[in-house]
């Protein structure tokens, strides 16, 4: 799996960070597959509303009260990878930031793998 963080207001090698990983990922964890959703700026969002057509799979981002972060995530299912973004911005305040994250299909997970 394979993270792309992007900060289009900041130095351009400030800006971006890439982080790999590998672990299984499935189709019930998409809504919480995002790392920067742990992060303390978006304590208290998650991302909620799931809708799915064809092969596309998208969601809110849902803050609690007078938190002011809006956002929305979509991702793309296909046979052998999967690639969603999520776009960020953060309540009062003008900064947008997006997330990106592909995985590979390598094999079925396991009960013991995650």
């Amino acid at each position: 799996m394979t993270t792309d963080t992007g900060m289009p207001h900041l130095e351009a090698n400030l800006g971006y960070a890439t982080t790999q990983e590998t672990r299984c990922l499935i189709h019930q964890e998409l809504g919480s597959a995002f790392p920067v959703l742990q992060h303390a700026a978006l304590k208290g969002c998650k991302l909620d509303h799931e809708s799915r057509e064809d092969q596309t799979v998208s969601y809110i981002l849902i803050c609690e009260a007078m938190h002011g972060t809006t956002g929305t995530a979509r991702w793309q299912l296909g046979p052998h990878k999967i690639a969603g973004t999520l776009h960020v911005k953060l309540g009062g305040k003008n900064m947008t930031f997006s997330q990106q994250v592909t995985a590979t299909h390598l094999g079925e997970c396991s009960s013991t793998t995650n």
